[in-house]
């Protein structure tokens, strides 16, 4: 038997798992790429396990006995649950069994805990594994003959471990994955046309290797360009295409939209033909799973290998575009777009193309498979999808799973501090978690406005107030033994009892009380905000942003009903204590004799007056800044005894500041104007910046972006407005600007989910029934964008559009509102300026 004391160690970065019931018992599977390339490990004699109440352990084994499932082995344990009920573990050599026995065991009432996690990812968690493995075991030199298949044999390329062993390890290889892009081309039946591959890795001597192929169906043409390959048919095309990606051997697929179109489609197109769509690396074919939830949304595992989608990718990195189509995300980012004349109506183009110029049809796909690549490298998309996995244990293609990788941090400390975790709806219901604090702003256009913002400040809250999920339960366990000795009290006082129970807990919200000395969460959030620190130090983009979104997912966990450890006076402590802190803040900046106008979450907004230099604004600033920090340090020191981890920082200074007030509302004569929440505009360096107005807004015109932008510069530097006000809106009636009156939506449910029928949905509707009789396929459905324009026959889809544009209506509704927000700060009236007389719509 191999072991780690006696044996090389060698390490990998964890690609795939899988755990599959065997003849010989369940058995797990996991895909590493080391510096020697990549290895599948098989993991035999694991049992998978979960929880029952120590008090059911009989009524358990009978159930299982009578309905024959088998149970390998059943344990008593030292642990307990949060309602320090003893348990007991049921161990199962196969994952039929396990699931077998949780099924039958709820239909008996029988509490199960810990029952949804699988054998592989408790395997990884428990030995505190995330991404970086070390193994030993038995490589495939050592028995080849007798224990691989002829078809393993003809699999080049990798290395087999039996019997491994793993643990974690803290000493990271320089390991480098390998990427290639690929797209699809095909008809709007969806025969395929042609496949793109591109590739540009660095290799172990730092030097680039591009690798560019289009695979084409069609014959050989004379001149063509050396990267495409002709394929006599689409069975063909398949056939090369599972060669090329075996041949090149990837870690990493990406592409645009990769499992839902590409992938599926070319699972389809091999059915169709009978192919076995063997990408795997060890020449299996993928496996598939749905969205319960979402029909439309697959999940691709591919042994060895992993899909990376850019769309999913970039928003899990928290990037926003007005769309994530490649087109737009491209040009946003690079500057540069898809490699044909019409965006919108691509389609025919590629249809043309792939009977009449097959060569641009090739430029055209393998531009967009390129486009891909430089948008991975522009945002270091993979370093990003990389160290998410090294610091939270989660797979490196997982799309969200802020709840699984706090568990995956969590669970392993919470069971060697005695401890199995609660169920969903384990926690206290009845009590209703706030959001973050909003006040109600003072409308009006400032000068010298200066923002500071808490840092992270639900991460600091958890810090500084020991936050956490069995610190609850240690807490209100220590508050209840103290309660009991104080009903019997013997020479102490009931103040010195008081005092005692002070130093052992620290008081939350809703009756929540948590350790002083017994948690997790608050020592997690410290080292990543260490490590976070010195990635910042290091330049390191991608781990900077990696860390700070798993940090500030934290809170959004303990609030979600979907998360085993959801109790409200958890989130309740966290969302009600920032109220405090953010209302407290701004009476002690108010005492000082400044404005504030307003406050949003972790940010406080004041108004310091129009004599202040941008010298003078600054050093107050900081001025500020020190003072609040001193002051929470003191406060809380004196109030509950602990350190403060809160640290507001000095943000910004606008030198021009508006804040709008509500629209629509008709304010009585001497009644306070009431302001907006989370919408505002300021100059700052020279720069406007626009919060949640129509310039950030995707269903808002063009026209009425570019005109806020150019109205509100105009305003901000003290310019007359009146002549570009009219100018504006007479080209507008002219038809100057019809190319920037089309509304652009995302259709957000299913069409026949809408029971009233908004603009954007009877475009869609509109168009589906245009497509269908023009014998065309509909092609607005959930999630797609329509874009329409509003003529005088009412809403139009842009691609169907056969009437003149309302122009009065352009002006009323997205002209007249932008200006109306600020002009009667400047004591401006926008009717008066254009002489509208508008009437209602």
């Amino acid at each position: 038997m191999t072991n780690f004391k006696t044996t090389d160690i060698n390490r990998g970065f964890l690609l795939t798992r899988q755990v599959q019931d065997t003849a010989k018992g369940l058995q797990i599977t996991l895909w590493l790429k080391s510096n020697s390339g990549p290895t599948k490990l098989q993991i035999n004699n694991e049992l998978a396990v979960f929880f029952v109440e120590h008090h059911h352990l009989a009524a358990a084994q009978r159930i299982l006995i009578d309905q024959r499932i088998p149970l390998e082995k059943s344990q008593q344990l030292s642990l307990k649950t949060f309602t320090q009920q003893k348990v007991a573990a049921l161990y199962f050599s196969s994952m039929r069994s396990f699931y077998r026995a949780r099924d039958a065991l709820k239909a008996q009432q029988i509490k199960c805990y810990e029952d949804d996690i699988r054998a592989d990812d408790r395997f990884l968690m428990e030995r505190h594994i995330t991404a970086d493995v070390a193994y030993v075991g038995q490589s495939i030199d050592s028995f080849r003959s007798n224990q691989i298949t002829e078809h393993d044999k003809a699999i080049q390329g990798y290395q087999l471990v039996t019997q491994a062993q793993c643990k974690r390890t803290e000493k990271q290889d320089d390991i480098s994955l390998t990427m290639l892009s690929i797209d699809i081309e095909c008809s709007m039946q969806g025969e395929l046309y042609s496949i793109g591959l591109y590739a540009n890795n660095t290799n172990s001597l730092g030097i680039k290797e591009n690798f560019q192929r289009v695979l084409m169906i069609g014959e050989p043409q004379l001149n063509s360009e050396t990267y495409i390959q002709w394929q006599v048919d689409e069975r063909q095309l398949l056939l090369q295409f599972i060669n090329e990606v075996n041949l090149f051997d990837a870690d990493i697929f990406i592409g645009w939209n990769v499992i839902n179109f590409d992938f599926s489609l070319l699972q389809q197109r091999c059915d169709l033909y009978g192919i076995k769509f063997a990408i795997g690396r060890d020449g299996s074919k993928p496996y598939w799973r749905t969205n319960a939830n979402n029909s439309d949304q697959h999940f691709i595992e591919i042994a060895g290998r992993v899909v990376l989608d850019g769309i999913d990718l970039l928003k899990t990195a928290t990037y926003n575009f007005t769309s994530f189509s490649l087109d737009n995300v491209a040009h946003t980012l690079l500057g540069r777009g898809k490699k044909v004349v019409d965006v919108e109506n691509r389609m025919q183009e590629i249809i043309d193309n792939f009977n009449h110029d097959k060569s641009a049809l090739a430029a055209y796909n393998l531009e967009d498979c390129r486009l891909v690549w430089l948008i991975f490298e522009k945002t270091q998309l993979l370093a990003f999808a990389q160290l998410r996995s090294q610091l939270t244990g989660l797979a490196i293609d997982r799309v969200g799973g802020s709840v699984a990788a706090f568990t995956n941090l969590y669970l392993p400390k919470l069971h060697r501090s005695g401890y199995i975790a609660p169920n969903m709806g384990d926690g206290v219901s009845g009590l209703v978690s706030p959001g973050g604090y909003v006040m109600d702003s003072i409308p009006g256009l400032y000068d010298n406005v200066l923002v500071l913002d808490f840092k992270s400040l639900y991460p600091s809250l958890i810090r500084t107030f020991k936050i956490d999920p069995m610190g609850l339960i240690e807490g209100l366990a220590q508050v209840s033994v103290h309660n009991s000795v104080a009903e019997n009290p013997a020479d102490e006082s009931a103040a010195h009892q008081e005092e005692d129970i002070r130093d052992l807990v620290i008081s939350g919200f809703d009756g929540a009380y948590f350790s002083r000395t017994k948690h997790f969460l608050p020592d997690i959030i410290e080292s990543l905000w260490s490590e976070r620190d010195k990635a910042k130090e290091q330049k390191n983009a991608a781990l900077s942003q990696a860390i700070k979104i798993i940090m500030n997912s934290f809170y959004g966990v303990l609030g979600s009903t979907g998360c085993r450890f959801f109790d409200p006076r958890l989130s309740g402590s966290i969302t009600k204590r920032s109220h405090e802190i953010l209302k407290k803040t701004s009476v002690w900046i108010e005492k000082l004799g400044h404005q504030v106008i307003y406050g949003d979450t972790d940010s406080i907004f004041v108004s310091i007056g129009s004599d202040k230099s941008k010298q003078q604004a600054s050093q107050l600033g900081i001025e500020l800044q020190n003072f609040i920090n001193d002051k929470w340090q003191l406060t809380l020191q004196q109030d509950f005894k602990i350190s403060s981890q809160l640290d507001i920082e000095y943000e910004t200074h606008f030198t021009k500041f508006l804040m709008p007030k509500i629209r629509g509302l008709n304010h009585i004569k001497d009644q306070k104007a009431i302001g907006t929440k989370k919408r505002y505009a300021g100059l700052s360096n020279g720069v406007i910046i626009f919060k949640g107005l129509e310039t950030v807004r995707s269903d808002w015109t063009d026209l009425s972006k570019d005109f806020q932008q150019e109205l509100y510069r105009l305003v901000f530097n003290d310019e007359p407005i009146e002549a570009y006000i009219k100018k504006i809106v007479d080209e507008l009636k002219q038809g100057a600007h019809d190319d920037k009156l089309i509304y652009q939506k995302k259709i957000r449910r299913k069409l026949s989910d809408y029971v009233n029928t908004p603009p954007h949905i009877k475009a869609a509707l509109i168009a589906n029934t245009k497509l269908e009789a023009q014998g065309l396929k509909q092609k607005y459905k959930h999630r797609s964008t329509i874009r329409y324009v509003i003529t005088l026959d009412g809403v139009q889809p842009l691609e169907f559009k056969n009437s003149k544009l309302d122009y009065d209506f352009y002006v009323e509704k997205q002209l007249k509102p932008i200006a109306d927000d600020i002009l009667p700060f400047i004591g401006k009236d926008f009717e008066s300026i254009t002489g509208a007389q508008m009437g209602l719509f």
